[in-house]
């Protein structure tokens, strides 16, 4: 065997060594197993491996291992070679804390670099060999230890003050030493999404979808396209103008009415005429009442969603519903009026196209004029048109002096009508009809908690987000379970879980407890829930959002009710977790296997078992008045389940090799499930891993961060911090999750953690660049998936809820992460009469720091009050309170603490 020595980076010295050919024959067998150790030989890519000199150093004495996977330890010092061969060291106190290693391996960038982990009695980690570097050694501050190549003689000590005499900075850290994030300088820094609007009646799955330049429409059931036998079946599409036409450039803007209904009002400039454009759905010929509203049955509608799952005796029955379902005797209406104006100072001409089909023969439909009918050749009646109150036919020019106005008008049924109904239908009066949507939907926002922010954008998003909920949360009334779905997709556990939670949050217990009968009623005989594409997290996960419910109604009845069926899950994920009780403790042992999300990653994910914690958790809490004997088995197993997690997860970071931070430390990445080194955006194991527009998506979307969130990790502990620190390093941009960003949970640990900045970096740069700035619909994904996606904005909701107040243990937290801007002179926070664990709850904030004084009051009277309230109070300009009444202030935090809380209180802050 030949040996050459040549240089490797930065005076990392290595030697050459040829292997022979029958050594390298295991790297021909395709694929790896997750978590197997193998040997150099069946590791090594190509012909050669060298040995590698490094040196381990510590802050002062250790003891422990050196492991070598990939390759081999050819040396250790002190020890020599015998100590090589055990791979142990014992560095007693007064000597340097330093050894050094030769290791035969290969420094690839793929699958067959080779690791070496270093363990002792204080800690474990593994680092590349690939990855030494004397110019950036491996600085592990967390661990008191760092790698460096052997012909640098620097102790931990200098190598710690080099790095820090860099100055550099983790994301985070850059963050928190920045102005503190607001919209404008969000949406100056993110991409703009103009999206399509969703108009429907809530609770019937005939919808309509409307485009962002107010030139076609959809009629939809929920995600199902609606096809005509006068279209071919081709799903129908019908397109409409007013105005000229695509020209050079676009003026078109677009907004809800008040900001918030479900109404939609456009404006279309086209020089000297403006189109004044108003758009929403009612009833055919009912009057739109809460009374009148009937709905789909939840089956039904449940079947027109994107992924949806049924049993053979589920099928039967949507089967059975939606042939009676097929002859409603009255359609939705998309009800469309666009009023021309001649702003100009010459007489203009306005012009106007009726609702026609697009990819359908001309030979197909017609229009007649003299009835104002738009008609298939099937005699059916697909629009009614009038122009200043009176019949018209497809194509208008009107010509308008200065000052006048056109008004052009086109009612759309859901499915096309006779036109008997037809007649009538276009004697409907749309200013009735418009009086009476506002009404419908302003009646809904009532029956809400009230909230008051001083940033009119989000006090806008705050309701119509409640309305877009509940827009496509589906159903009959008056009572019966409801479907509330997420998008273009039926309903899943996971994704609906913040749907059902804001509600809640809202005041709105009735819907949310109807829309968790949903999956109660589609659970499966041995206790499992799946609704969607396979997905096998839904059980932990609508168990938690039971517990929810009842954190937030202590509703006694329904628990009673429901208790058949929540043992039935909690079974099943316990049979589910003994299947997997075999073998050693760590990497997996206890933990449920299967798909977490769409990705078809059968592993022992993170998630998926987080999920299924939390899920027992709250079981073991419902039950703990009314059960107690059944509670301390649910606890006992969510205990034991926690166990097994987080054993895992530490098995896991030693075994993940340490990557860089921003400030030159570096750190473990976990992977998102057992049996991987590290996140699988790395490569360590191998494998392609690629999904849904982002290489970070199973690491960040549906990773180990979600522990934290989950209760698994206390939010404020050391391994949590780790988690955030490398999640935002390697997963983000802005302090935003790539792709789908609503689908990591980092925002919620920065407010547990006090961590205001990152929360506002994450909060707007994620709502500024996903959801349409005009309407406030959100989509699921940066690159344009599935709009109205309701997951996506629940989530928000959720946070902003989150930032106005949160809940720790028996503390009630208020205004833990609001922008400092909202406490400028003269603004007002305000929540009234929400939903809270500790029961009804209201408080309110006024600034007068003009003269020196910010005053607030709370009031949460119920028998559940909180024991503590923390108001904190961020002065605009970063000044701390010179004395505060009615409570003990923190000035590092802002923060008045209310001990032994009353059920109200009032404080006033001088400065």
């Amino acid at each position: 065997m030949r040996d050459t020595e040549y240089s490797l980076r930065s005076g990392l010295t290595a030697r050459a060594t040829s292997l022979p050919l029958e050594r390298m024959t295991p790297l021909l067998r395709p694929g790896l197993l997750l978590g197997s150790t193998l040997t150099l030989a069946g590791l090594v890519a190509s012909a050669r491996a060298v040995t590698t000199s490094v040196a381990i150093v510590w802050s002062g004495a250790a003891a422990g291992t050196v492991t070598v996977e990939r390759g081999r330890l050819a040396a250790l010092r002190p020890g020599g070679t015998d100590a090589a061969a055990a791979g142990r060291f014992e560095l007693p106190e007064g000597r340097p804390g330093r050894i050094e290693a030769d290791i035969d391996g290969t420094l690839a960038d793929d699958e067959t670099g080779t690791l070496v982990t270093v363990r002792t009695a204080a800690a474990a980690f593994t680092f590349r060999l690939r990855d030494v570097d004397r110019n950036y050694p491996i600085y592990v501050p967390a661990y008191d230890a760092a790698v460096t190549a052997a012909d640098d003689r620097r102790s931990f000590a200098e190598i710690a003050a080099a790095v820090r005499h860099r100055g550099q900075l983790t994301k985070l850290q850059t963050i928190a030493a920045a102005p503190e994030e607001n919209f404008d300088h969000a949406a100056a820094n993110t991409r703009a999404m103009r999206l399509e609007t969703w108009l429907g009646l809530s609770r019937d799955a005939r919808i309509f979808r409307v485009d962002d330049r107010l030139q076609w429409i959809k009629p939809r059931f929920h995600w199902s396209e609606s096809k005509l036998p006068e279209t071919g079946g081709k799903p129908v599409v019908y397109e409409f103008q007013f105005g000229r036409g695509w020209g050079v450039r676009d003026d078109v803007t677009r907004r809800l009415e008040d900001g918030v209904l479900p109404i939609l009002h456009g404006r279309i400039g086209d020089e000297d005429v403006q189109y004044d454009v108003t758009v929403f759905t009612s009833l055919e010929r009912s009057p739109l009442t809460a009374a009148t509203l009937r709905g789909t049955p939840f089956l039904v509608a449940d079947s027109y969603g994107a992924g949806h799952m049924f049993t053979p005796v589920q099928q039967a029955e949507v089967t059975r519903q939606r042939e009676a379902e097929a002859n409603r005797d009255e359609e939705t209406v998309l009800y469309v009026r666009g009023v021309a104006t001649n702003r100009g100072t010459v007489p203009r001409y306005a012009l106007f196209k009726t609702m026609t089909p697009q990819l359908v023969k001309r030979t197909e439909w017609h229009v007649d004029g003299a009835r104002g009918f738009g008609l298939f050749k099937s005699g059916r009646v697909f629009a009614v048109t009038k122009l200043n109150g009176r019949p018209v036919g497809e194509e208008h020019s009107v010509l308008l002096k200065p000052g006048e106005t056109a008004v052009f008008e086109m009612y759309v049924p859901h499915d096309p009508v006779s036109p008997e109904r037809a007649g009538a239908l276009l004697n409907q009066s749309f200013d009735a009809r418009l009086a009476e949507a506002r009404r419908f939907w302003q009646e809904k926002l009532a029956a809400a908690a009230r909230w008051h922010l001083p940033e009119s954008r989000i006090d806008e998003m705050v309701r119509a987000g409640l309305l877009h909920l509940d827009l496509i949360t589906y159903g009959l009334e008056p009572g019966g379970p409801l479907i509330p779905t997420i998008g273009d997709y039926t309903a899943i556990g996971s994704e609906s879980a913040p749907i059902i939670q804001f509600m809640d949050s809202m005041g709105w217990h009735d819907t949310a407890r109807r829309a968790i009968g949903f999956f109660l009623e589609k659970q499966h005989d041995d206790g499992f829930m799946q609704n969607f594409n396979n997905y096998m997290l839904e059980t932990g996960a609508v168990l938690w959002t039971m517990g929810e419910h009842y954190r937030y109604t202590h509703d006694d009845a329904w628990l009673r009710e429901v208790k058949p069926r929540l043992l039935k899950a909690c079974r099943y994920l316990q049979a589910w977790r003994a299947r997997n009780q075999n073998g050693p403790k760590g990497d997996g042992f206890g933990m449920l296997d299967g798909k977490t999300a769409d990705p078809d990653d059968p592993f022992r994910s993170f998630m998926l078992n987080g999920y299924a914690y939390l899920g027992l958790s709250r079981a073991a809490e419902m039950l703990a008045t009314s059960d107690p004997a059944e509670s301390k088995v649910w606890r006992n197993e969510a205990e034991a389940l926690k166990t097994d997690i987080r054993d895992s997860l530490v098995h896991g970071l030693e075994r993940a090799p340490v990557v860089p931070l921003g400030d030159g430390s570096w750190a473990p990445a976990a992977a998102p499930w057992t049996g991987y080194r590290g996140p699988v955006m790395l490569h360590a194991d191998g494998g392609a891993w690629f999904t849904h527009g982002a290489m970070t998506g199973r690491d960040s979307l549906l990773g180990p961060l979600y522990l934290v969130f989950q209760e698994v990790i206390d939010p404020r502990e050391p391994l949590a911090g780790l988690l955030l620190e490398t999640h935002s390093e390697l997963m983000t941009r802005q302090n935003v999750a790539f792709s789908q960003p609503y689908y990591s949970r980092h925002p919620w640990v920065h407010l547990q953690r006090g961590e205001v900045k990152p929360f506002l970096q994450a909060w707007y740069d994620t709502m500024a660049a996903i959801a349409d700035r005009e309407t406030y619909t959100f989509i699921e994904h940066f690159f344009g998936a599935s709009p109205h996606k309701t997951h996506e904005e629940a989530w928000f909701l959720m946070e902003t809820r989150w930032m106005l107040y949160l809940e720790s243990g028996r503390t009630l937290r208020l205004l833990a992460g609001v922008p400092r801007a909202y406490l400028a002179d003269g603004q007002t926070v305000a929540v009234d009469g929400a939903a809270s664990y500790f029961g009804p709850l209201s408080f309110r904030l006024e600034s007068h720091v003009a003269q020196g004084e910010i005053r607030a009051a709370v009031d949460c009277p119920g028998e559940r009050r909180p024991a503590t309230i923390e108001f904190r109070v961020p002065h605009p300009a970063g000044l701390r309170a010179k004395s505060v009444e009615g409570g003990i202030y923190d000035a590092a935090t802002e923060t008045v603490r209310i001990e032994h809380f009353t059920g109200a209180a009032r404080i006033t802050l001088h400065y």
